[in-house]
């Protein structure tokens, strides 16, 4: 802006009312011009900040990272002083969990700090999946009468709310594979943990991010992710655990919904909702606490018991899924700041979310869930343990180099699991990206392709080996039969995922042939074969072969078996 602008309105307004008599004039003048300036900046700041984010699997992780903190810190400045935090009466139940001047920082820092952006990239990408599986006519079909009758009686708002809650948790069942909590594949000796940690301790092993990221999960880990989808969601959700006789200790449960005064049930390792009294629509929290039918229903005669029963679930505690950043003032800030397109939750009273959950009957009070924190500390042990011990490091960053390596395929693999997470499916000519469909049918190389590799010197070339100064034959044969391995797991990974974006896309017929004929394959053996065929009897299921679904969902030994044959058993009633 040119120098005459400023100085000839200063001119303009001595002239015409008095420079000696007009100062105030003067100033507010240059107070609205600053304030202006400041708001154009900010604009901008988060503009460049929500760019980095949007194409985050794209860029260098850790200089998007940087440059995401640098523009949040730009735009914090030309809000003033950042008021203090107060820090809520729940951070008193993390006692022995974190230090407690790190959570002064992650609480009561005023800058943004690297933590600050996962906490963003999460609530981005929660959000981003809400926006596409929130939609009418996606609703699990075991539950769609009953929620067309009323749902017992809700008013509509308290109605949508649950059919969204519906929707969310159906999604996060599948496509979230089960795994069970008691991992048994071989593994490396466990390294030195912090007390309280195992190695591959259930839940905390990944995080939330990570979990919907690979698409696989425990119980825990799929509780974490349906509750995150439901807070950018707008709904109060908290995973309910009930309290051991012998030691007090805290058992987590089920998720538990809050829509008005009732607190509605979904068990994520069964993979249901749990059923109301005559097993019809989702039970709440009040008639699992009056009706010992609720969950004495949920064991299978001859095959599984249920853990809990009505005298379990009288008093139970809501554990609330929090990182220490989402209760920061900057957080409260940021989110307040964010509209249209880039509104997100960033921010959660924790203090009002507790005065909530504790006024619901059978609630025992709040506390906060320690697994997402226990997540970041089991982390950044298996990075030191890997900086150390080369196997280690090997063994513990092999498990996904499908997707982690820095080479062609697997980076076309991340940017399509980007894609169909963002529901982009197919490819966009306007903006010339490719969809997720296109990216992951880049990763299904023909077998005699990928055989080809070790002795194809222009394929060699494709998938960037190279033999370097100095390797020897086996070396190098060594690192083709990694790269071959490399490739059938992501061709197994990315043909399952597709199968996937078929289902969502609404083409079940298409989804129903991809799960049976290419996943299910018995030639190319795969790891997602008990996801692969649930979601092929949940095909069935919309096609209306309930028999050929009933068969499948009673397959022996599925991580979900318990929940699948019950769910045989409410589709087969009909």
């Amino acid at each position: 802006m040119s120098l005459l602008r400023p100085l000839s309105l200063l001119l303009v307004v001595c002239l015409f009312a008095g420079c000696g008599d007009d100062r105030d004039l003067v100033r507010e003048i240059q107070a609205s011009r600053q304030a202006r300036v400041q708001t154009e900046s900010k604009q901008d700041h988060l503009g460049e900040a929500f760019s980095l984010l949007q194409r985050l699997v794209e860029l260098n992780p850790t200089r998007a990272q940087q440059q995401i903190r640098f523009h949040l810190n730009q735009w914090l400045q030309t809000r003033g002083d950042v008021p203090a935090s107060v820090t809520p009466e729940i951070v008193s139940t993390l006692r022995g969990v974190v230090p407690q001047e790190v959570l002064d920082e992650q609480i009561g820092g005023t800058n943004f700090v690297g933590g600050d952006v996962k906490h963003l990239r999460d609530a981005y990408l929660f959000r981003q999946i809400v926006q596409w599986v929130d939609r009418p006519g996606e609703t699990d079909p075991l539950w769609m009468s009953w929620f067309e009758d009323g749902a017992g009686g809700l008013d509509p708002d308290s109605l949508d709310s649950l059919q969204t809650a519906s929707r969310l948790f159906d999604w996060t069942v599948r496509n979230v594979a089960l795994q069970p909590r008691v991992l048994t594949q071989p593994a490396p000796e466990p390294p030195p943990l912090p007390e309280g940690l195992e190695f591959r301790g259930a839940g905390y092993r990944q995080s939330d991010y990570e979990t919907i990221w690979r698409g696989t999960g425990d119980g825990l880990q799929r509780a974490g992710v349906f509750e995150q989808l439901c807070r950018q969601a707008g709904l109060a959700a908290a995973i309910l655990a009930v309290p051991s006789d012998d030691s007090g200790r805290l058992t987590p449960w089920a998720v538990g919904v809050m829509i008005g005064d009732e607190v509605y049930l979904f068990e994520p390792e069964l993979g249901l909702p749990i059923p109301g009294p005559d097993q019809v629509g989702i039970a709440t929290l009040k008639q699992a606490r009056r009706d010992e039918s609720v969950l004495r229903r949920l064991k299978v005669p001859g095959f599984f018991d249920y853990p809990f029963d009505k005298a379990d679930v009288q008093q139970v505690t809501a554990m609330l899924n929090l990182m220490p950043e989402a209760i920061a003032t900057r957080m409260k800030l940021l989110q307040e700041s964010l509209t249209g397109q880039r509104r997100m939750t960033l921010y959660v009273d924790a203090d009002e979310s507790s005065e909530r959950w504790d006024a619901i009957a059978g609630v025992a009070g709040a506390r906060w869930w320690p697994v997402p924190i226990q997540a970041e500390i089991y982390r950044a042990a298996m990075e030191n343990q890997s900086m150390r011990d080369p196997f280690f490091a090997f063994w513990y960053q092999s498990q996904w180099l499908i997707m982690d390596a820095q080479a062609e395929m697997p980076q076309m693999l991340s940017q399509g699991r980007w894609r169909h997470l963002h529901g982009e499916f197919s490819d966009d000519e306007d903006d010339l990206t490719e969809g997720a469909r296109t990216l992951y049918l880049s990763q299904r190389a023909p077998e005699f392709e990928i055989a080809d590799l070790r002795i194809d010197l222009e394929l060699q070339k494709a998938y960037g080996l190279r033999r370097e100064l100095g390797m020897d034959n086996q070396q190098f044969e060594a690192q083709i039969a990694q790269v071959q391995s490399l490739m059938r797991q992501g061709k197994r990974t990315a043909t399952y995922w597709l199968s996937l974006v078929q289902y969502d896309d609404g083409r079940i017929e298409t989804a129903r042939n991809w799960f049976d004929k290419r996943v299910l394959d018995p030639a190319q053996p795969t790891p997602w074969e008990p996801a692969a065929r649930y979601n092929l009897a949940r095909t069935e299921e919309q096609l209306g072969q309930t028999e050929a679904a009933v068969k499948l969902l009673k397959t022996v030994g599925d991580p979900q078996e318990q929940g699948n044959r019950i769910r045989a058993r409410l589709i087969g009633r009909d």
